[in-house]
């Protein structure tokens, strides 16, 4: 494991800057796409999680109500 991190760490020091160049268009689209990734994400957590937590605190609410409403 030693040596793989040596390896990486001595390639990463190493590396030349790119001459490259990115386009308006492609660096545009980049960016919609990395939007994209964390909205969908966000929404993912939010369908997982969040729903299913809201319905559980609603069915305690109207589980409360209920043993309020039969007390004498």
């Amino acid at each position: 494991m030693s040596l793989t991190l040596l390896i990486g760490v001595l390639a990463w020091l190493y590396a030349a800057p790119a001459a490259a160049y990115v386009g308006p268009g492609a660096g545009a689209g980049v960016i919609a796409v990395v939007i994209g990734v964390i909205s969908s994400v966000v929404l993912a957590v939010v369908g997982i999680v969040w729903y299913p937590l809201k319905r559980m605190l609603r069915r305690r609410k109207e589980a409360a109500e209920n043993r309020q409403s039969n007390e004498p």
